[in-house]
C-alpha cells in the first residue's frame, strides 16, 4: 500500500528545507567504518548531514517507519527494517554484517523508548563487528518541538542552525561480558545526554 498524499507532501517539504541546513561540527566527523548513535527525537539532521556517505540506517517496521523508510531512500541510504522488539535478532545480524562497509546510524532509544534510554543494540554490535561506536549530540538552533510526540521529536526550522557533537571513538573489546556491557551502556547513556545537552 502505498503512502498518504499528506505523507508524500511531508516528504517532499522535509527534503526541500533540509536544503537549507547549515552545520557546525564540534569534534571529528568519524572515520569509516564506524556505527553512529544519536537520539531518536534528532534523527533527520543527522541522517540528512551523513546522506552524502551512502550509509546505512535502522528503521523500525511500525506506519512512522515507512514514512522515515521513504525520506531516507530519497537521501541514498540502505535500510535495515525492524527493532529489538520485531526481529531483533535478525536485525542485529544486518548491522554486524554490513557495519564494517561505511556508516551504520542508530537510534540506541528508538524505535518506541523509553526517552534517551541506550538500549544495548548499537553496543553489541560494536563488539561483535570490531568496528567502532561513535556518539552524536545534536543541537538545533530554530526548530519545531512536537511535545506530545513521545521522543519530543525535534524538526529544524528553514535555514536553522545544527552542532553535531562527535564523541572520540569508542572500542568494544569481544570479550566483555554482560555486567561490562551494563556499565558501558550506562556512560553511552550518559555521555550522550551530555553532548545533546540534555539533563
Amino acid at each position: 500500500m502505498g503512502l498518504k498524499l499528506s505523507h508524500r507532501l511531508g516528504i517532499s517539504l522535509v527534503g526541500l528545507i533540509s536544503k537549507t541546513w547549515r552545520y557546525e561540527i564540534i569534534g571529528s566527523i568519524p572515520e569509516i567504518p564506524a556505527i553512529i548513535a544519536f537520539w531518536h527525537g534528532f534523527m533527520l539532521p543527522v541522517w540528512k548531514f551523513f546522506s552524502k556517505y551512502n550509509p546505512t540506517a535502522v528503521v523500525s517496521l511500525s506506519k512512522d517507519g515507512e514514512v522515515l523508510s521513504e525520506i531516507l531512500e530519497n537521501w541514498n541510504y540502505k535500510l535495515i527494517r525492524g527493532s529489538s522488539s520485531k526481529g531483533g535478532k535478525e536485525v542485529l545480524e544486518s548491522i554486524v554484517e554490513g557495519a564494517i562497509d561505511g556508516y551504520t546510524l542508530i537510534t540506541p532509544d528508538g524505535p518506541q523508548g523509553p526517552i534517551y534510554v541506550f538500549k544495548p543494540g548499537a553496543v553489541i554490535a560494536s563488539q561483535r563487528s570490531g568496528v567502532p561506536l561513535e556518539l552524536c549530540g545534536v543541537k538545533i538552533k530554530s526548530k519545531f518541538k512536537f511535545k506530545k510526540s513521545w521522543d519530543m521529536f525535534e524538526l529544524p526550522c528553514p535555514f536553522s542552525k545544527i552542532i553535531l557533537n562527535f564523541s572520540e571513538p569508542i572500542k568494544i573489546n569481544k570479550e566483555s561480558d554482560k555486567d561490562e556491557i551494563d556499565k558501558l551502556l550506562k556512560v553511552c547513556e550518559s555521555k550522550l545526554k551530555e553532548i545533546s545537552e540534555i539533563n
